[in-house]
Order: C-alpha cells, then structure tokens, then sequence
C-alpha cells in the first residue's frame, strides 16, 4: 500500500482529484517506470514534425542554464502526454531514466498516474507537483512543474513544457520561469514579440483541517494559523471543494439550509475577507486565491490509491461536526460512506474495528457484522463483537 502522502495536514484538491482520475483508470502504484509510446524511429518521426521542433533552441537557451544549474531535467512532451525532447544535467538524467522519464515515454495521467507534465495536459493549466504528491511511489523522489503550450491561432494545445527536479525545485521563481518561457514560446509561433506577454502567477498555499472539528483551521495565513467561526468554516470549506469558484447564488445554496438574499452572501465574504486578508478571497466567481491544502482531500486521495488503512488513520471524524450547510454536509457525506465502503471492501477485521470505534461506525450494523465474520476463529474480540450485534439488531427490532 502507497505511504500517507506527507503533507501537512492534507492534500491539495487539485492533486486528489488526479489521484481519483489515476485510480479510476487503473495506474498501479507500483509501476517503476512509464511506458515507450514512441520507439526511436517514431519518435524521430514525431520531432521532425511537431511544431515546438521551432520553439525548443529558444525553449534551451531561456530555461536550459537554469535547469543543468540545479541539477534537473527540461522536457518538451506532444499533446498526449508523449515526451519529445529531455535535456538537462547529465546526474538528473541518469536518475531519471529510472523512473523512464525519457523521450518516447508516455507521461500522460491516464498512463503513469499524477505527475505534472500529465495533469497540466489534463487540467489545461499550470501544475506543480511535489514529491509525494505523485500517485506512484518511484516517482516520489522528484518535483515538477508543467505548463501547456497552445497554438496561439486556435488556442488548441500543442504539447508541454515541463521541469522536473529535486524536492526544492517548486518555488514561486520557477512557476513564474516556466510560463514565462511557455507564454515566449507562443509567441514566436506567432510571430509576435516575447515581452509582450505578461504570466500571471498566483503564488502561496495554506491548509485546511476541517475534519472532526466544529471549526476549520487555516493555516499558512500571513505565516499565522487562524480559527474560523462556523459560517466562515463553511464557506471556506465550499470554496477549497470548487477551486473553480462559486458565484453569489451557487455559494449561497450550498453554505444556507435556507434561502437568502445575496447581500448576506456578500457581507460574509466581506467578513471573511477582515480576517484572513484581502489577497486571501476572490470575486466573480468568488474563490480561494492560494493553493490549498485540505486534510479531507488526502482520505479522498488513499482511498483512490488503495490505501485504506491510510485513509482510516487520516480520518478526524466528519468534517465540520455540527454543520448545517447542504453542501457541507454533502461533503461529509461522500467522504464517510467511500470510507465505509472501501472499510467493508476490505475484508480486514482489524479495519472494520477501527472503523466501528468511530463516531459513524459505532451503531453500524452491517459492519459490525463484517468485522464478526472476518475475525479469526480464536479470536479475543468475538464476545464484544457478538454483543454489540447483538445489541443493534435488538435496536432495530425494537417496535
């Protein structure tokens, strides 16, 4: 089973959606090394005739000093995820044969899992991906950070530019760096003047502990952690589960068991905005403008990878105990019966037990049962077992 990613105290959204996306279809943990898509007389084919064939001198001579400087890799991948070109210091290189980062290899999600390269291709966005963040574990040695390059007449993509490194490579400088180099490189395929693109970076993350908790804590705040109140919790909660931003309506339906003008809407984000600064929230749509990280995104993400004994062991307790919010509340409810059901699936008595000491679990029936059933013979445990089956069928006949 894949190790509890190490982020402090979650995983970002963006990054457990990947892992979903890797799971659902069938990336296993344990691949060492991402599949040949492209043979060498392919790939030779494939560089003769991409059109970032044109825009790599210029790709080398912007990124390329910087990249052998500290000690890591430049690649140029097709539309597909299928790396074309891989340069960069001779040490990086040879470490990262062994993961099979060379050209001809296919990086795409679907194949080899999160790893920067494929999910910008797949979000149609810049993405950084640290080290554990990667769905497989021989990946997650290595940093990266990946932006697409569009054809600037049809806005299609074209491929990826991607730096891939050691684990202090993501820096707000090198976000900045590569999309820099991406927005030039568009340019000269233009035919239209590098300067005259400007890369706009967000920059910054916090985390979120929402689970098990009447209120959220955000930490990364101006360097401080800050207790939310129950209706701001809400919100920010919301709005971390919709990177994409929510308008005034859709925020209000979610955050209100009842419904409300939009001018309440408004005084809260106000609110909020007092509290965690200006810089913190966006408007139309309304969202969180750092990344965040979020502790309930990581049990997502170990139950997409298999890891269910993780994903128990990261569990608090339902997010937001006490909330009365639709969409909270929907939230929780996702997140508890996929951990149930993966619980279940398992066949493990020692996780069903776990499972039933929780709050949710504890007059579960059904899993009690299991956990009877999947106990050895001789087992200890099956007195107690036997009676609090006893005692909830009891509860549910009871007139």
């Amino acid at each position: 089973m894949p190790p509890r990613p190490e982020t402090d105290p979650g995983m970002r959204a963006q990054i457990s959606a990947s892992w979903h996306r890797s799971a659902a279809h069938g990336v296993q943990v344990e691949l060492a090394e991402a599949p040949i898509t492209l043979p060498d007389d392919q790939l030779r084919a494939a560089r003769d005739l991409h059109p970032l064939a044109r825009v790599l001198p210029l790709l080398e001579d912007v990124l390329g000093p910087a990249v052998r400087g500290c000690d890591a890799v430049l690649a140029v991948g097709d539309a597909d995820g299928q790396l074309l070109w891989v340069t960069g210091s001779s040490a990086a290189m040879g470490r990262a044969e062994r993961i099979g980062f060379v050209p001809g290899s296919n990086w795409d999600e679907r194949v080899t899992g999160t790893n920067a390269p494929g999910t910008a291709l797949a979000l149609g966005e810049t993405v950084s991906v640290d080290q554990r963040e990667h769905f497989r574990e021989s990946v997650r040695g290595w940093s990266c950070v990946a932006t697409p390059i569009h054809d600037p007449r049809t806005s299609q993509v074209l491929g990826v530019l991607d730096v891939t490194g050691g684990g202090s490579l993501i820096v707000p400088q090198t976000v900045a760096m590569i999309r820099a180099a991406a927005r030039m490189a568009e340019s000269e395929l233009a035919g239209a003047a590098p300067a005259a693109l400007t890369p706009q970076v967000r920059t910054g993350s916090v985390q979120l502990e929402a689970l098990g908790r009447d209120e959220a804590i955000l930490r990364g705040v101006d360097g401080r952690a800050v207790r939310l109140g129950a209706r701001h919790s809400e919100i920010v909660v919301l709005l971390a589960a919709h990177p994409e931003g929510l308008t005034g309506e859709e925020l209000a339906t979610l955050v209100y068991p009842d419904d409300v003008r939009p001018a309440t809407v408004r005084a809260e984000l106000n609110r909020l905005r007092a509290v965690l600064g200006e810089d913190m929230v966006g408007s139309r749509p309304y969202r969180l403008l750092p990344s965040v990280s979020a502790d309930w995104y990581a049990v997502a993400a170990l139950l997409s990878a298999g890891d269910v004994e993780g994903a128990l062991r990261a569990y608090r307790g339902r997010l937001l105990l006490r909330s009365q919010s639709p969409g909270v509340a929907d939230l929780a409810d996702e997140l508890e019966w996929s951990l149930r059901a993966a619980v279940l699936a398992s066949g493990r008595a020692d996780l069903m037990a776990a499972w039933t000491r929780t709050a949710a679990g504890a007059d579960d029936l059904e899993a009690w049962q299991a956990q009877a059933a999947a106990l050895p013979a001789r087992s200890p445990l099956h007195p107690m077992v036997a009676a609090q089956v006893a005692r909830l069928d009891a509860a549910l006949r009871a007139p």
